[in-house]
C-alpha cells in the first residue's frame, strides 16, 4: 500500500483543503502517514501570506525531501501557484500544483509515478471562474467542522498577496454546502464554520445568493446546533444583515470584522473601502441586535508610512472599540504588491514597539470581556479533556468563542451544556461548573 504524509500551512481555507486532500488520498488507497515518519509521497499545503509564510513553506519542502530523497514531494497551495517557476527549479520539489487544481491531486500524482511529470497543474488563477469542487467527508476536528464557501478575493488591498494567488471570486452552489452541512451533521458535527478567501463576497459572482441568504438555508439544516462566520468585511454589517441574523438563534454572536488600521489615512494608503468612523458604526450595530457580543479585528502596525500619530489614532481607536481580541501583525512587505513600492518603510525594531503595545492593550481588552461574564450562564461545546491537577476537567468553547473548562468526565465530549461562569483563571480561561 503506498503512503502519504500532509502538512498545512496557513488559513482555515488550507487546513481544510488539506482535509480533503488527506480524504481523496485515503479514498485512493493510500496510507496515511504522520508528516514526522517515512512516506512515498509527501505533501505540503503552502501558504503566502508573509515572507515568514514562503520560508516555512520552502523548509517544509526540503525538509520532507531530506527524510527520505526517493520520496515524491509536492508542493500546493498559494506558494505554489505565487512562485511556482521558481519552485520547479528547487531540486527538493518533484510536482508543483497550484490553486484550483488541489481536486486533480490523486491522478496529478498517479501521472507523475508513470511518466516522471505531470500537465496542468498551475494555470492563470486570475482568469478562471471555475469554483474547485472540494467536498469534506470528515474532518481532523471532532466537535467543530470547517465548511469552505468562496474561493478568491476582489479587494485587492495594497499589501495583500492573495488576490493574486488566490484569484477573483467565485462562490460555491449553495446546493453543495447544503449537502456538505447534511453530512456533517449525521456524523454528529454540532458546530459548523463559514471560510473562504473573502466570504463577504459570497454570491456577488453569481448574483443568485448572498450570505445572509445561505446563513438562513444552514440555519434550517437538522442536527446543526451553532453557525460561525469567518472573518467578515466591514460594509457587510448593515442594518438589514444584523436585524436578520440576530433573529437566528444558531447564529453564534462571534463576530471577526477585519480592520487593519483605526487611521483614515492608513485605511486610504492600504486601499481599504470604509473609514474608523464607518467601522465604528458596524461594531455598534452588532452591539444593539446582539447582547454581548465577541468582536475580534485584525491590525497591521507598522505600514509604510505609518507615522506616530497615526500610529497612536489606531491605538486610541482599538481603546475605543473595546474588542473581545485584537490580532495584530508587524507588516510584511510582499513584492508585487503597490504596498511594497511605497517609500517611507518602517524599521522592523519600530514595528515590533508598536506592536508591543497593541498586544499589551489586548490582554487587558479580552480580560476585561472575559471577567463581564463572571456570574453568567454560558453554553459550552465540550470539545475534549484538559490537564487540571486533581480533577478530571473538559475543555470547549462558548457560543461566544470563549475557551471554558468544567470538571467532567470523557461522556461530555461533543455535548452542548449550561454552566454558571465562576472565575477567569491567569491563561484567561472561564472556570465554570455545570448546571441542570
Amino acid at each position: 500500500m503506498p503512503t502519504a504524509a500532509l502538512h498545512n500551512l496557513g488559513c482555515k481555507v488550507n487546513s481544510y483543503e488539506t482535509d480533503v486532500m488527506q480524504q481523496m488520498l485515503v479514498d485512493a488507497g493510500y496510507e496515511i502517514k504522520d508528516f514526522t515518519e517515512a512516506a512515498d509521497i509527501y505533501i505540503i499545503n503552502t501558504c503566502t501570506v508573509t515572507n515568514m509564510a514562503d520560508r516555512k513553506s520552502r523548509q517544509m519542502l526540503h525538509k520532507a525531501k531530506a527524510k527520505n530523497p526517493k520520496a515524491v514531494v509536492v508542493a500546493v497551495g498559494c506558494y505554489a501557484q505565487a512562485a511556482g517557476e521558481k519552485l520547479l527549479e528547487d531540486k527538493s520539489v518533484d510536482i508543483v500544483v497550484g490553486n484550483n487544481r488541489k481536486k486533480d491531486i490523486v491522478r496529478i500524482i498517479q501521472e507523475y509515478n508513470e511518466s516522471h511529470s505531470a500537465s496542468n497543474t498551475l494555470i492563470d488563477i486570475n482568469q478562471t471562474k471555475e469554483y474547485e469542487p472540494l467536498t469534506l467527508k470528515k474532518t481532523s476536528e471532532h466537535t467543530r467542522a470547517y465548511i469552505k464557501i468562496q474561493d478568491g478575493c476582489n479587494q485587492f488591498c495594497s499589501y495583500c498577496i492573495i488576490p493574486f494567488a488566490r484569484g477573483r471570486v467565485r462562490s460555491r452552489q449553495a446546493s453543495d454546502i447544503q449537502a456538505e452541512v447534511t453530512a456533517l451533521a449525521r456524523m454528529g458535527y454540532q458546530e459548523i464554520v463559514f471560510t473562504g478567501i473573502h466570504i463577504s463576497s459570497y454570491g456577488v459572482d453569481t448574483g443568485t445568493e448572498t450570505l445572509l441568504s445561505l446563513l438562513k438555508k444552514i440555519h434550517e439544516t437538522d442536527g446543526i446546533e451553532r453557525i460561525r462566520l469567518g472573518s467578515l468585511e466591514p460594509r457587510i454589517i448593515t442594518e438589514e444583515f444584523v436585524k436578520e441574523a440576530a433573529q437566528m438563534t444558531k447564529l453564534c454572536p462571534h463576530f471577526h470584522l477585519s480592520m487593519q488600521s483605526g487611521c483614515n489615512e492608513t485605511l486610504q494608503r492600504m486601499n481599504r473601502h470604509y473609514t474608523s468612523e464607518e467601522y465604528y458604526e458596524k461594531c455598534e450595530l452588532l452591539r444593539k441586535y446582539f447582547r454581548k457580543p465577541a468582536i475580534t479585528t485584525d491590525v497591521i502596525v507598522g505600514f509604510p508610512q505609518e507615522t506616530e500619530e497615526e500610529f497612536e489614532t489606531t491605538r486610541a481607536f482599538v481603546e475605543k472599540v473595546n474588542f473581545f481580541e485584537t490580532h495584530i501583525f508587524k507588516y510584511s512587505k510582499r513584492q508585487g504588491t503597490n504596498a511594497a513600492k511605497m517609500e517611507g518603510q518602517i524599521p522592523e525594531e519600530e514595528k515590533t514597539r508598536r506592536s508591543a503595545i497593541l498586544l499589551q492593550k489586548n490582554h487587558q481588552h479580552k480580560r476585561s470581556f472575559l471577567e463581564s461574564f463572571v456570574g453568567e450562564i454560558v453554553q459550552i461545546l465540550i470539545e475534549e479533556p484538559m490537564g487540571k491537577p486533581g480533577e478530571l476537567a473538559m475543555m470547549g468553547h462558548t457560543r461566544e468563542y470563549m475557551k471554558a473548562w468544567v470538571t467532567g468526565d470523557l461522556e461530555l465530549a461533543n455535548t452542548i451544556v449550561k454552566a454558571r461562569v465562576l472565575e477567569v483563571t491567569e491563561d484567561e480561561m472561564l472556570k465554570c461548573e455545570i448546571i441542570d
